[in-house]
């Protein structure tokens, strides 16, 4: 699976989006107002009660009061809607939430949306473009790169190729790969 950013809204980091999808709902369950998710993130503690999250195309909050697993896709039933028809009017609709209801990583761990947008150097300086895509291969992450002319470079996310990450610089630093540019 692949995340590329494309929205240009969001917080003091000019690359930093406004929210992020959690998920998207499905047709109402039950009487009730229950409501399931399919689920886009790996982060379910964000998934809880009393945990707000964004509705819509205009992030209409709400709040979770309980969830449960119905198979692959998790039901939530939400402080605001009481009954099937309120749940109904949410269908199709995307979940979010704001970045900084993320927990806090790691230092030298980032979030994908906190790498997108980065430029991209080399260990001698030369701007090799900005980084696009994180593509999620099983071995490890793959960064697409894409150049000022259009081109493309595939830098793969390793210690030994990764030198610097500076989100607040929008910097990132590899290491030089003496067959980029040949081929031409």
């Amino acid at each position: 699976m692949s995340r590329e950013y494309r929205n240009g809204a969001g917080s003091h980091l000019s690359r930093e989006p406004a929210f992020l999808v959690l998920g998207k709902l499905r047709r109402a369950h039950g009487v009730l107002g229950e409501i399931p998710m399919e689920i886009y993130t790996q982060l379910l503690d964000l998934i809880t009660p009393d945990q707000i999250i964004y509705i819509g195309e205009d992030y209409q909050p709400f709040t979770i009061v309980s969830t449960r697993w119905k198979q692959d896709l998790i039901l939530l039933k939400l402080k605001e809607i009481n009954d099937r028809t309120a749940a109904s009017a949410l269908t199709n609709q995307l979940v979010f939430i704001k970045p900084d209801q993320l927990p806090e990583l790691a230092e030298d761990e980032y979030y994908y949306h906190q790498l997108v947008g980065l430029n991209v150097f080399d260990s001698d300086g030369v701007y090799l473009g900005v980084l696009t895509q994180v593509m999620e291969t099983g071995a490890n992450d793959v960064y697409l790169v894409r150049a000022e002319d259009g081109g493309e470079v595939l830098i793969p996310a390793i210690d030994e190729m990764i030198l610097s990450i500076d989100p607040g610089s929008e910097k990132m630093i590899v290491n030089k790969m003496e067959w980029y540019g040949e081929g031409d």
